[in-house]
């Protein structure tokens, strides 16, 4: 009797086991047919605007797989850096340059621009010594490759043989010449605002007398007035065409808005009359979608170089005026098949979009 319990238990246990080893068989890595119930790591394909919460007359430049952004600031220049524009709410931030406490450039510290030109770091900006009527255009200088180390140099005052009040300056270079546009007073009374043109002897040096492209002429130009307003002029070039885009109208309201200067083909930038003038606003403000007085404007190319975007200041609800309640967004913008850039249409705060190619 025991040995016959014996027998049966030996045989179920057999039989347990060819049961159970093909499905440990199955289970081991070497079947190729056994799909993993670990989810992929997720990938970050979008961003949202406003970038930062604060950050009027926005600029950024790429160089070295690296952003530079900068803004108004008031009182220092400040620069962060990113590898990916998406991330700019993420970019440390570095203050290259504090004025003097008193002095010509010691106060008012408005829309910086870092350029890389000839092989060093350039920072334009505007200051004044507290009293508006006083502002002018100065630049400093660093011979870093990198423009958060090395020494920034004060170079100077940067100004034509009329030196009147001078904001918002941006160096182009088109067939391989340096410009200087800035907005300025034609006289010395804060009643207009106009944009002018200079060549320059090297980034530091204007060449010769100011030229005025434009003077606000329609009435998107003239919102807020007195004064009427031309300002923070951008010059671009696309496919050998030159482009400059210019703020219209006071920021003070909700019109503040972009306006666009086109050079005829083969044009000399420094004649007015090659220049046209679009009669009709190029990009303005969209209140469902969060964009009060979109405006201040540059321009860079995504990570890869596929896409063209444009960064820009806008407040997200009315009447906000020119505090540091303007916020900075970026969108891409696209080309018409005539050459002309289309900028579309401020798009909505707080939605998802994709980020630049390449990030």
């Amino acid at each position: 009797m025991l040995l016959n319990y014996l027998y049966m238990w030996i045989r179920r246990c057999v039989i347990a086991f060819l049961f159970f080893l093909p499905i440990a068989c199955s289970k081991s890595g070497n079947n190729t047919s056994t799909t993993s119930t670990t989810p992929p790591p997720a990938t970050h394909t979008t961003f949202t605007n406003p970038l930062l919460s604060s950050g009027p007359d926005p600029w950024v430049i790429q160089k070295d797989s690296f952003y530079y952004y900068t803004q108004t600031f008031g009182n220092r220049i400040s620069i962060f850096k990113t590898a990916k524009m998406s991330d700019l709410s993420k970019a440390p931030v570095t203050t290259i340059w504090s004025p003097p406490a008193n002095g010509l450039y010691s106060k008012n510290i408005w829309a910086p621009e870092i350029q890389y030109l000839q092989g060093k770091w350039y920072a334009y900006f505007a200051a004044d010594d507290g009293d508006n009527k006083n502002h002018r255009i100065y630049v400093l200088e660093n011979a870093s490759p990198d423009p958060l180390s090395g020494t920034w140099n004060f170079i100077g005052k940067i100004a034509d043989p009329a030196d009147k009040w001078a904001i918002d300056a941006d160096v182009f270079s088109y067939n391989s010449q340096l410009y200087l546009l800035w907005s300025g007073w034609p006289g010395d009374m804060n009643t207009e605002q106009d944009i002018y043109i200079a060549k320059m002897k090297n980034p530091w040096t204007i060449d010769g007398d100011r030229v005025l492209l434009s003077a606000p002429a329609y009435s998107w130009e003239k919102m807020g007035a007195p004064p009427a307003v031309n300002e923070g002029p951008e010059g671009m070039v696309h496919n050998g065409k030159a482009f400059i885009t210019y703020s219209a109208s006071g920021c003070w309201t909700d019109d503040y808005s972009l306006g666009l200067l086109s050079l005829k083909e083969g044009g000399d930038p420094m004649n007015a009359a090659d220049w046209t003038k679009t009669a009709v606003p190029v990009f303005t403000k969209k209140p469902e979608n969060g964009a009060y007085a979109p405006g201040h404007n540059g321009f860079f190319k995504s990570k890869d170089g596929t896409e063209d975007w444009i960064i820009y200041h806008a407040n997200s609800t009315a009447g906000q005026g020119c505090g540091d309640t303007r916020n900075p967004r970026m969108q891409k913008f696209t080309w018409n098949a005539d050459g002309m850039p289309n900028f579309g249409e401020p798009v909505q705060i707080n939605t998802a979009l994709t980020r630049p190619s390449g990030e």
